[in-house]
């Protein structure tokens, strides 16, 4: 479906989040990887009009069908380079109990977790008090698969475990259940380079959680108090350094590309990975974004870095072949 070319349209307004509504016209996606070419339809069955041909694709799209892969893999069919992680590293990134087995085989630290699905939930739900008891409380009970920390809430008691659990299985099918950390909670943004090149790391950023139980939606994408954003973080460089360290290891455990950003609490006992997201927001209030500015970039000149990066590891694979 096209959309108008408003984005006054889609505003983030707590009081009307924007809706997308079917208007009747489809995107025709190219048949074969040596067209590049978009068609589109109006829904009144007047034939197609050409979009021109497509250079590269930014998916920013969040959640299931966005950033799990499933879009990736549409593209890698038809051919179209975009920028960001493929379908593994993105299906990867969406499933947060894969994402931590990956990280404890390379071995990055995580924090203890238990998955329940929603089979074991049904049949057994002992199960999940018992994860909940051992981890200790309090715990953060989050869908698998989901995104901008949708379903996800905060356990302080047992009392609270199995509303948690409908929520978040109201999103997925699989939901983590975590030990909650103590600790100062930091974001940091990776940049994949050009071929040949070493991959980079921002300043950090912190989040100061000071009037809400965590970062929620809300306070991601609205705007909403008892959040405090600031960037750049207050570390010591070696701290920085270890930070940006582990977040590339962390980039690259999952075969990451393009970009990603990923989130850790600074324990007393050290460094913990939260998760890394392979398609981060992109909004004014976002840490990838801010980050990267508080690094020297433009916000013009990051998105120009990252098209020129995924076309250049594009371009690569071709200009090999070439070469053979």
């Amino acid at each position: 479906m096209l959309e108008a070319d408003d984005p006054a349209r889609f505003t983030l307004d707590a009081e009307q989040l924007p809706e997308v509504f079917d208007n009747g016209s489809r995107i025709r996606w190219p048949e074969s990887s040596l067209s590049h070419q978009l068609t589109v339809s109006d829904g009144a069955g007047t034939g197609h009009r050409s979009l021109g041909n497509v250079d590269v694709v930014f998916p920013i799209l969040h959640g299931p069908f966005g950033e799990d892969g499933t879009v990736q893999g549409l593209l890698e069919l038809v051919g179209l380079p975009y920028v960001g992680s493929g379908v593994l590293a993105s299906a990867l990134g969406m499933d947060k109990h894969f994402t931590k087995t990956v990280f404890q085989q390379a071995a990055l630290p995580v924090a203890p977790w238990r998955t329940v699905t929603a089979a074991d939930w049904a049949e057994a739900p002992g199960m999940a008090f018992a994860a909940a008891e051992g981890l200790g409380l309090p715990v953060f009970v989050k869908p698998a698969r989901a995104g901008s920390s949708v379903g996800v809430s905060r356990v302080s008691n047992l009392d609270q475990l199995a509303e948690a659990m409908r929520v978040a299985l109201l999103e997925d099918s699989k939901v983590l259940i975590e030990a909650g950390l103590s600790g100062r909670e930091l974001e940091i943004a990776v940049l994949q380079a050009r071929p040949g090149e070493a991959t980079r790391a921002s300043v950090a950023g912190e989040v100061r959680v000071t009037g809400r139980d965590f970062y929620d939606f809300d306070a991601k994408y609205l705007g909403a108090d008892g959040i405090e954003l600031v960037c750049p973080a207050d570390l010591t460089p070696v701290e920085l350094g270890e930070m940006q360290a582990l977040a590339i290891r962390a980039f690259d455990a999952i075969d990451g590309a393009g970009l990603a950003r990923v989130d850790f609490f600074l324990t007393a006992d050290g460094w913990v990975i939260n998760e890394i997201n392979t398609m981060p927001g992109f909004t004014p209030i976002s840490m990838f974004p801010s980050c990267w500015l508080a690094s020297g970039f433009t916000y013009p000149q990051l998105i120009d870095e990252l098209i020129e990066v995924a076309l250049a590891h594009r371009a690569a694979p071709a200009a090999l072949r070439l070469a053979v």
